[in-house]
């Protein structure tokens, strides 16, 4: 959508413009005029979606002029913006077609919601409906840090996704350093902390930016800061995550608490990561019967086995008799290639491309979303893996 911004306040337009920015799609600001005066001397050319007035000083003097810029803007929302105005002023506003009135200072997420009512109403659909993954480790080493942190990096670089993976280990989390080398500005404690302000731009600012497209919640750097989260801070979270991130990927890790439970119950899938050994499937196996106590769907359970190797003592179907539940997928055991980028920090698609365990994310990342990445990025994943012109 486009906005023409009235304020005298710089510090308001600013924010105004960057709160837009961060809306999926954004919000594009056309124009800014300083009064109602400006800006019915200087009307902006093509027609703005949204007419935004800072009315701080609203008096009924400017009311004339406030009924004249609804009249030539007939098609805008009109929002208006107010510290106090006089009651006579907001009565002729609101016959005069205005919609929204919010208080200032400007509450960030008062903002929003206003600005998904008027999308909704314009018929512009400005939510994603995310889908959230889990991955939670059978047992300790069993590699799920790893194909969760590579996974999202697959997802957003192949499929063009937006994708957040938040990090849910309550001690010890290190989800971020697979991929990236950056320290985080924020964690999922901070945010917890300041709950009452998320929306999607806060959410944005609290991640660390691996790409354009994907970005991690990092863990609690102290973890006696995970008293201060809550289980129904993790719901909130993650509806608002839905609302502007495509795929919400969560690494559970191995606890299983309040905050964790939280998670995946909201999750559409979860996907238990483990290896072909006896310790890994006994684990497997507890975890399967307490999501079964839980009520999850048999469904949405999805085992990834990690380091798979063909010809071992155990055989998928074993582990598929012992454990219940079907293999969705196998991740090879493709040790120089994951140790490499897990000592560097960088995604294993991105440093080994050719790799057999960049091969099997790829072709996850297909499971998951149900499509061919040459559907969605043309020519990209042959180019990627280095196949030649005359494959199929």
């Amino acid at each position: 959508m486009k906005a023409l911004v009235i304020t005298r306040d710089n510090e308001l337009a600013a924010d105004i413009a960057s709160q837009g920015a961060a809306r999926v799609p954004p919000l594009e600001v056309m124009g800014t005029r300083v009064s109602l005066r400006d800006a019915l001397d200087r009307l902006v050319p093509g027609a703005p979606h949204l007419v935004i007035i800072d009315a701080s000083d609203g008096e009924a003097a400017e009311a004339d002029l406030l009924e004249r810029i609804c009249k030539h803007y007939a098609s805008a929302t009109v929002m208006l913006l107010t510290r106090a105005a006089q009651e006579s002023f907001l009565i002729r506003a609101m016959r005069a077609g205005v919609r929204e009135v919010l208080p200032l200072p400007l509450a960030h997420r008062a903002f929003h919601e206003a600005m998904d009512r008027i999308a909704t109403t314009a018929g512009v659909n400005t939510m994603r409906d995310g889908k959230v993954l889990a991955f939670i480790s059978c047992k300790g080493g069993s590699g799920a840090t790893f194909i969760s942190t590579n996974f999202g990096y697959a997802l957003a670089s192949l499929a063009g996704r937006k994708v957040m993976l938040v990090d849910l280990h309550g001690q010890f989390g290190d989800a971020a350093l697979y991929v990236s080398d950056q320290k985080p500005a924020m964690t999922l404690s901070d945010v917890c902390g300041q709950i009452n302000r998320l929306d999607g731009a806060f959410l944005e600012s609290s991640l660390v930016h691996v790409t354009d497209g994907y970005g991690v919640l990092a863990a609690a750097d102290d973890p006696s800061h995970g008293v201060d989260m809550k289980p129904e801070h993790m719901e909130t979270i993650l509806r608002v995550a839905r609302q502007h991130y495509d795929y919400i990927v969560l690494d559970v890790g191995r606890q299983i608490d309040a905050l964790s439970l939280r998670a995946l119950d909201n999750a559409d899938a979860i996907y238990p990561v483990l290896q072909l050994s006896l310790p890994d499937i006994r684990d497997g196996r507890r975890l399967i019967d307490i999501f079964r106590s839980l009520g999850y769907p048999a469904e949405h359970t999805r085992l990834i086995v990690n380091r798979y190797e063909k010809g071992g003592r155990l055989r998928l179907t074993d582990l598929q008799t012992a454990l219940g539940a079907e293999v969705m997928h196998t991740v090879p055991n493709d040790y120089v290639a994951v140790t490499d980028s897990v000592n560097q920090g960088v995604p294993v698609l991105q440093l080994s491309r050719a790799s057999a365990v960049a091969r099997s994310l790829a072709e996850l990342v297909e499971m998951v979303t149900e499509r061919r990445v040459t559907e969605t990025k043309g020519r990209l994943f042959d180019r990627l893996f280095g196949r030649g012109d005359s494959e199929t």
